[in-house]
């Protein structure tokens, strides 16, 4: 089985009408949809925005559905000049860019887990390299690359650019670090697909609001044909 967490219900509704033998589960306030999508099962779960409200749906989606595999899917800022808008982001691996403990002589974003502290947490090469074909096999500009997770919006430009600099991030936006965080904890293996709403040409909120509909079109194909494909 296969599991999608998605934060908004746009890009969800995109995968639930393709599936057959729908059944809901709810827990914590979350609405599981599972069943067959192109013969293949799949578990979907709408998030909503932030990191908590993401590591809470990985947990419950890996303990009541026990997924082979999670993909955190949904829009990105860029913070790279080569990712525009449209473009697909496929993790290698993640950061988390609002943990700062440098107070006490931590790295930034460094996360710590009871038996390790590390900043990155490494992506499933094979899971992403799969996701990066069939992007590719679409004709979608495809960029593979470090993407930073943070409870905020950013929006001005120096900001982007010092997550870029700090982490060596190439897109940044609000769930995936989060899911991964937890799927490294569980030992599942993950992915982060992220299609680009805004860029540091177009970065004010009016902008993510043009251009979310294209990159939810975009990365709604792209799982179409990374399921019927897996």
């Amino acid at each position: 089985m296969i599991g999608i967490i998605c934060a908004l219900k746009i890009e969800v509704d995109g995968l639930k009408e393709l599936m057959e033998n729908a059944e809901v589960t709810k827990k914590a306030g979350l609405e599981f949809t599972s069943g067959k999508i192109f013969d293949k099962d799949v578990v979907l779960l709408e998030c909503g925005k932030g990191k908590v409200n993401a590591a809470v749906g990985a947990q419950i989606m890996i303990d009541l559905f026990k997924p082979d595999a999670i993909i955190s899917s949904g829009i990105a800022g860029s913070l790279a000049k080569g990712v525009t808008v449209g473009d697909i982001v496929i993790s290698t691996d993640c950061v988390e860019h609002d943990i700062n403990c440098t107070a006490l002589e931590e790295p930034r974003g460094q996360i710590w887990f009871p038996d390790e502290k590390r900043i990155d947490i490494p992506a499933d090469e094979e899971l992403c390299g799969r996701l990066a074909e069939c992007c590719t096999n679409l004709g979608a500009h495809v960029r593979k690359g470090r993407i930073a997770t943070g409870d905020m919006f950013i929006t001005y430009v120096r900001q982007r650019e010092f997550i870029a600099f700090e982490f060596e991030a190439i897109c940044c936006e609000m769930e995936g670090g989060a899911v991964g965080h937890v799927c490294y904890m569980n030992k599942v293996p993950f992915a982060i697909l992220r299609s680009i709403s805004d860029d540091l040409k177009f970065n004010k909120p009016e902008n993510y609001e043009e251009f979310k509909q294209l990159a939810v079109e975009r990365e709604i194909k792209a799982l179409k044909k990374f399921i019927q494909m897996d």
